[in-house]
């Protein structure tokens, strides 16, 4: 494609679909509480960024986060160090999550080689109090790791929600890293608990995981206790092991308990690439991870009650964390597990029809590999409900906008957007100066998606911007060694 039609508009809303949106609402929600705010989004993103105290009480209130606030929003707004948001503010992340109980479904997962499994809101809080009191059975308290070596399935999500219900601190990665990755990363965080599955399958071929995960249990001297989830149960444990079927399952129905806890308390773990020596473990804290993942879902992704979201992904990667944060809101979680390539090369959009999905995320690659195997669901899929389709890992080339409009549906919105290898915060927007629009909404040719409220963007000298500055939370730190920053402050 000719390069001069990088920032040509390739999709815009009407304005019917514009004003239902929750960014709208949002808009109408901040103009009420301060009149100074303009008409357009480009007021709303410079207020956003100029008033960032005001922009972020809003974020809390109109997301109606579930915590004490207390009075103050923000001390010594002068540096990323020396500022500290909500210093009296008490909350749970998992409370935040979990807030929405009833019939509706909460999960789906579907992995490869296994019909699709879902649990309602009150069967996945029941399960989370279960997992939680074998943790608390364990020792397992506020400021403790726990570690999971899991591919992305229910359970997964459950013990994730049961650690932070604690106040412990979750760290996940995929199990196909081999050991010596693995503990290069959860070998330094001193988890007091491993979570592993005994198996999963990808390409059609099952991948044992016990043996690894069994040498990463010697390895790792912090760890007092392996939970294996697995299908069959039917694994010999050995000495420290116990079976997730035994531990959670088979336990006393119970509700979760959650522990509030200062606003910057210690939510996750993550990781750089490891391409500089050894990974870097990058806390994130549970207030500044909370009000930034709902801001992204809700208002620039329009995530809702009862939205149907999937992004296909690894648990080792930040947009799992992210995906994660959608039960917040009310969407129904669809977790993909496997290959996207197996058993059909459409499997994802497949998914899509199946679930009804209003929004799918995947990789700039898998929609370049999907244009070159020849993939046309738009010849024969049903993809009504598709409104919006996120791609991420690298920026997205202009070949691929013009596939998706061609091959997939013409009437979404299709973001390009770039994730911090190991920051489930953040996501980098870049865009060309002359594809910045007045909305959040267009889909722009070529282009990474547009400005972000509450994120100081600052174009550089090669014709690009480029987050730089990121309001939301300064405290940052690792458990050991000090660690490094890749992204935060200017990037």
């Amino acid at each position: 494609m000719n390069d001069g039609r990088v920032g040509e508009v390739l999709w815009a809303p009407d304005e019917a679909w514009i004003e239902a949106t929750r960014m709208h609402a949002f808009g109408e929600f901040c103009r009420a509480r301060f009149a100074s705010i303009g008409p357009g989004f480009a007021d709303l993103y410079q207020w956003s960024i100029g008033r960032p105290d005001e922009f972020w009480n809003c974020v809390w209130e109109f997301f109606e986060i579930v915590g004490e606030r207390g009075e103050t929003v923000v001390a010594g707004l002068s540096g990323i160090f020396e500022t500290k948001w909500f210093p009296r503010a008490r909350l749970n992340f998992a409370e935040n999550l979990l807030r929405h109980r009833g019939s509706r479904i909460a999960l789906v997962e579907d992995s490869e080689g296994h019909a699709p499994k879902r649990i309602t809101r009150d069967e996945l809080a029941a399960r989370v109090g279960r997992c939680q009191a074998w943790l608390g059975a364990q020792g397992v308290t506020a400021g403790d790791r726990v570690a999971a070596y899991m591919p992305n399935r229910i359970e997964t999500v459950i013990a994730m929600l049961a650690t932070t219900a604690l106040g412990a601190v979750w760290s996940s990665c995929s199990p196909d890293f081999g050991v010596k990755a693995a503990l290069d990363r959860l070998g330094q965080i001193r988890p007091k608990i491993l979570l592993a599955a005994e198996s999963y399958i990808y390409a059609g071929k099952r991948r044992p995981v016990l043996d690894r995960a069994r040498d990463l249990f010697r390895q790792i001297e912090t760890v007092q206790k392996l939970l294996i989830v697995s299908d069959t149960d039917l694994f010999e444990s050995g000495s420290g092991e116990v079976s997730w079927i035994e531990a959670v399952e088979a336990a006393l129905p119970c509700e979760p308990e959650f522990e509030r806890l200062p606003f910057d308390h210690p939510v996750y773990i993550l990781f750089s690439s490891g391409t500089t020596g050894l990974p870097k473990g990058i806390v994130h804290g549970a207030g500044g991870t909370l009000l930034q993942h709902f801001k992204e879902l809700g208002l620039h992704t329009n995530v809702g009650e009862g939205t149907r979201i999937a992004y296909y992904t690894t648990c080792g990667w930040m947009m799992w964390n992210w995906l994660v944060s959608a039960l917040g809101l009310g969407a129904e979680v669809v977790l993909i597990d496997g290959s996207p390539l197996h058993p059909t090369d459409d499997r994802l959009f497949r998914i899509a029809e199946s679930e009804h999905l209003y929004c799918l995320g995947v990789s700039a690659k898998y929609l370049a590999l999907a244009q070159k195997r020849g993939v046309r669901p738009v010849a024969g899929r049903d993809l009504s409900a598709l409104r919006c389709i996120l791609s991420t890992g690298s920026p997205l080339s202009p070949e691929s906008f013009d596939y998706v409009y061609r091959e997939v549906k013409s009437d979404l919105q299709l973001s390009s957007i770039a994730g911090f290898p190991g920051d489930a915060r953040f996501l980098l927007e870049r865009s060309r100066p002359r594809a910045l629009p007045e909305s959040v909404l267009r889909a722009f040719c070529g282009c990474v998606a547009p400005r972000r409220l509450g994120a100081d963007q600052c174009e550089r000298r090669n014709g690009f911007s480029r987050s730089q500055r990121y309001h939301l939370e300064s405290r940052w730190s690792a458990y050991r060694n000090g660690g490094d920053l890749p992204c935060g402050g200017r990037t």
